[in-house]
């Protein structure tokens, strides 16, 4: 049976290298060939691979599943998680101001890879939202005026799922590394002392 070509366009090659790298650098193992062609799809801003075959060839039948080889099961170790720093996490949380909002994009990536999550945070989970709602979302929860860069960067690790018309966006539920927790617990904190003194 020969295979139907399947085109793939991106609009911004940037992000997806971005999106890409990303899942790349958290998976623990190399992907599966079926991975890999959704890691693909998504980078490119649709829910999976079956998606974008069904958006590049409408009329396709239904793919037929691939087998899989029957191998021994890989076990991969849990990874040990790095400790926190506790110095690194109150420079994190001199970011925000008592409202918890952050008063700045920081300039280290993994200063703002763990800022975003507190972003994510702000995002109500299980819901669908236009462009112009998760925008006002997302400039509730900083004061530097640049709501498009943190949908773009959650869209690019992600932490928001978009259509590829950008009509429709969605938080993607993850769980948030330890340091990100404890920052978003620190944040919390902070904002409900400031709630409680008022």
């Amino acid at each position: 049976m020969s295979r139907i070509p399947l085109p793939l366009a991106v609009d911004d090659i940037t992000a997806f290298a971005r999106s890409l790298r990303t899942r790349l650098a958290a998976s623990q193992a190399a992907p599966s060939h079926l991975e890999l062609l959704n890691w693909l799809a998504k980078a490119a801003g649709y829910k999976n691979f079956q998606h974008f075959r069904a958006a590049a060839h409408p009329n396709l039948p239904e793919a037929e599943p691939e087998p899989v080889a029957a191998t021994e099961p890989v076990v991969v170790p849990e990874p040990t998680p790095e400790p926190i720093s506790e110095t690194r996490l109150k420079r994190l949380a001199r970011l925000y101001d008592a409202a918890g909002r952050l008063t700045r994009w920081p300039s280290k990536r993994g200063m703002q890879l763990t800022c975003l999550w507190t972003v994510w945070a702000a995002i109500p989970s299980r819901e669908v939202f236009d462009e112009p709602s998760v925008t006002r979302i997302l400039a509730g929860t900083h004061l530097f005026g640049d709501p498009v860069l943190l949908r773009r960067e959650l869209c690019d690790l992600g932490l928001l799922w978009r259509t590829p018309d950008c009509r429709a966006y969605r938080r993607m539920e993850r769980k948030p590394p330890p340091e990100a927790l404890e920052l978003l617990r620190r944040v919390r904190a902070k904002a409900q002392e400031r709630g409680g003194a008022a």
